[in-house]
């Protein structure tokens, strides 16, 4: 109702292909992720009616005669939890036999209302993230699900993407309606995104966090430990240096419950497999926001900062430069939507002491996985590879493949096996 939500030119994306696949056979799929990743432009490619529930005028509409939501259309929900009563609508004429496709929801918070259904087995979730490397322009010349079959495939390719490549899409960010923009007006746009946050969408959760400016300092401090596995105590007396007064640990909670309710923390859990013999595992997340020119923004760098080795305060989380950790998120990102493609989930590993570690770690439905560390250096050397070494000779044949994702221009297999892939030739 009203204005198209359909894009002018819309990109296909690797969710595009799940999606379709869903919807082949599911009456409802709703579509999850923070807000202005891209559901919407989704969803409406393939409805015949959208519904956008961000109205007042559209949620009177739907709330005086709901059954113009059951007319056989495609129908497209959007922000669905603005109008709560739709979801159980939904699942009801899912029971009731709606045909596959009939229903696309989209949401940019999710809902924990006691009471209400989950929609388990009615209506599918699936998840939307920023736009992966992939989904920017390059061209990927190794597969990911190549990858995850563990028939180790041969490795090449070449890009001109560089460090300063790879900075500037980092700062840019992987929103389609934001990354395109001159750089004031995307720096502002990107303000407005995280003022918004703060201000209102938190509020429109209902939840009982007061004092935006606070949970901005937080979701600042937060951004600083990016890509790492600090402790939630550290990140709060980050985000209020100087004083002895610290927010209580139910506020700490509420920041992150609402805010992973929104999306906008995209944490990497710690990898606990069950069929591997390993011990001491560290299960603590490693700390990522949605995109990582979230974390730019809240920090007030940009590309030449970034560059320069300005860390504007991330430096009190790690040893080496904030740039590597931004690179690590934007890789992750990545690699979640394509692993997301495959059917595989993606975590990190790390052992309690922190003897030996691995950034990323693909699992695949069967427990069998691919290990991947994230260097921001084009050059590989021998000590970078010692984890995975190291990883390979406790798994066995349950490592599938091991590889480095780099800044270089060049993909290539070393001698040891390891595989060498700049980020922008991976792909889904």
């Amino acid at each position: 109702m009203g204005d198209s939500l359909r894009a002018v030119n819309y990109q296909r994306r690797v969710v595009d292909t799940e999606l379709d696949e869903l919807l082949a056979g599911a009456a409802a799929v709703a579509l999850e992720g923070a807000k202005g990743v891209g559901k919407s432009a989704t969803a409406a490619e393939r409805v015949d009616a959208e519904f956008r529930l961000e109205s007042p005028t559209v949620r009177d509409l739907v709330e005086a005669d709901p059954g113009r939501l059951l007319d056989g259309r495609r129908v497209l929900l959007d922000e669905w939890q603005h109008l709560p009563f739709t979801w159980d609508l939904v699942r009801r004429a899912v029971d009731a036999g709606a045909t596959p496709g009939q229903f696309l929801l989209t949401g940019s918070a999710s809902r924990t209302d006691p009471g209400r259904h989950s929609g388990a087995g009615r209506i599918l979730k699936l998840r939307v993230r920023p736009l992966a490397l992939s989904e920017r322009g390059y061209e990927p010349s190794v597969s990911l699900a190549e990858l995850l079959t563990g028939q180790r495939p041969a490795i090449a390719g070449d890009t001109p993407a560089d460090l300063t490549v790879y900075t500037a899409e980092i700062v840019a960010s992987g929103f389609p309606g934001i990354r395109e923009l001159p750089a004031r007006i995307r720096r502002a746009q990107l303000d407005s995104y995280l003022e918004r946050v703060a201000d209102r969408d938190i509020a429109e959760l209902g939840s009982s966090i007061r004092n935006p400016s606070a949970l901005k300092r937080w979701m600042g401090a937060y951004g600083a430990a990016t890509a790492t596995t600090t402790t939630y105590a550290k990140i709060a007396t980050a985000a209020n240096p100087g004083t002895r007064e610290q927010p209580s640990r139910t506020t700490l909670t509420a920041y992150r419950d609402a805010l992973e309710r929104l999306f906008i923390l995209d944490p990497l859990p710690g990898w606990l497999p069950t069929n591997a013999h390993l011990n001491e595992l560290a299960a603590s997340p490693k700390h990522h926001l949605a995109d990582p020119a979230l974390a730019v923004a809240l920090l007030g760098l940009d590309e030449d900062a970034l560059l320069a080795g300005d860390d504007r305060g991330a430096s009190i989380f790690r040893n080496g430069p904030f740039l590597g950790a931004l690179f690590e998120s934007l890789v992750a990102l990545s690699v979640r939507v394509y692993a997301q493609r495959s059917e595989a989930r993606v975590a990190h590993f790390r052992m309690h002491r922190g003897d030996h570690e691995v950034d990323l770690i693909v699992e695949r439905r069967d427990g069998r996985c691919l290990a991947a560390e994230v260097k921001l250096s084009p050059i590989v050397t021998d000590h970078d590879v010692r984890h995975l070494i190291w990883l390979t000779d406790r798994l066995g044949p349950e490592l599938l493949d091991a590889v480095v994702i780099t800044t270089g221009t060049h993909a290539y297999r070393r001698p040891d096996g390891i595989a060498v892939i700049p980020a922008a030739l991976l792909g889904p």
